[in-house]
């Protein structure tokens, strides 16, 4: 098959596809000639990332496609069903950026409980002049064991963010819309398992009990946490959010300052890519730029997953013919 991965793809899922006898096409297509190049070409798989838009247009022009490949689980710029309808094959990779994200989230709250995000702010602008007085401000952090974590969302990033709070010695609650429970399984090194279930509790008692919280992915439409929500949060939580439009960042700020918060990160932003100064400039916020998903495993094992699910596909198709 041949396969234009117009977003690139992994230095593993590469060498996978190319040892099965697939070609791969060295060319990053812009959004106005894609569908000239796909039809040019041949092209018979389609993969992207974020920045490319596989809409209604271009699978009723590319009659030469027959597999639409995504990296990650959100599908928000292709149109799958519509890809479904005309018969084509549609693959994602719900797993590979699960640990990426979990491990995110906990850089965030270990950086917030021992204020290294504030410390490596004024560590090379006063550390050298009030090294004593700085020590002596960051002297109120909190350890995370024994902690009380909210987990809320559902699927395989909040299962990651749970395995890594329990491993920790946290004590975790989880809010999630489509199921009652989630059954988690970890794994050690040496062969040992060990098996959790935990029910989903209701959304205030998240808010009420958690003395750290994470926010993964929402269903509801608008804030999920705003001035209402933030009243009930126990005092001095931390609040981490990878989840869009999920949090007021106005009100963020405002509890922030009046101290009802300890602290919070935020790796989305209301306003991209230009995000609300005031928010940029806050002490007690740690910040990171949509980096939830980059890491150069999480890469790789993307790659490997799409090309371990287009070689299983290719075979079955040609099979069938």
């Amino acid at each position: 098959m041949k396969i234009l991965a117009n977003d690139g793809i992994s230095i593993s899922g590469e060498t996978l596809l190319i040892e099965a006898g697939h070609e791969i096409l060295d060319h990053r297509v812009s959004q106005e000639h894609l569908i000239n190049f796909i039809n040019e070409n041949q092209v018979e798989v389609l993969l992207v990332k974020n920045a490319t838009s596989i809409d209604n247009q271009v699978i009723d022009s590319c009659k030469s496609l027959k597999i639409i490949g995504k990296s990650g689980n959100e599908m928000n710029n292709v149109a799958v069903d519509y890809a479904i309808e005309k018969g084509l094959y549609v693959i994602s990779t719900p797993n590979s950026y699960a640990r990426a994200v979990a491990e995110l989230v906990f850089a965030h709250f270990f950086s917030l409980a021992r204020f290294l995000h504030d410390a490596n702010r004024m560590m090379p602008l006063e550390g050298d002049s009030k090294f004593n007085l700085l020590k002596k401000s960051y002297q109120n952090a909190t350890e995370i064991f024994g902690k009380t974590l909210g987990v809320i969302g559902s699927g395989n990033n909040a299962l990651e963010v749970i395995k890594i709070g329990i491993s920790l010695g946290m004590s975790v609650i989880i809010f999630n819309e489509n199921s009652k429970s989630e059954k988690v399984n970890l794994d050690f090194f040496d062969g040992q398992k060990l098996v959790f279930e935990l029910k989903s509790v209701k959304f205030e008692e998240i808010l009420e009990k958690s003395d750290f919280i994470s926010i993964l992915n929402t269903e509801k439409s608008g804030y999920l946490i705003d001035s209402e929500e933030f009243e009930i949060m126990k005092d001095g939580a931390y609040l981490v959010n990878i989840a869009k439009g999920a949090v007021n960042e106005v009100t963020l700020v405002d509890y922030l300052e009046n101290k009802k918060l300890a602290g919070a990160a935020l790796d989305v932003f209301e306003y991209e890519p230009k995000p609300d100064i005031q928010v940029l400039m806050n002490p007690s916020l740690s910040l990171s730029p949509n980096l939830a998903t980059v890491t150069t495993d999480a890469i790789e094992k993307t790659g490997k997953e799409l090309a371990e699910q287009i070689i299983k596909i290719s075979r079955e198709y040609y099979a069938h013919i």
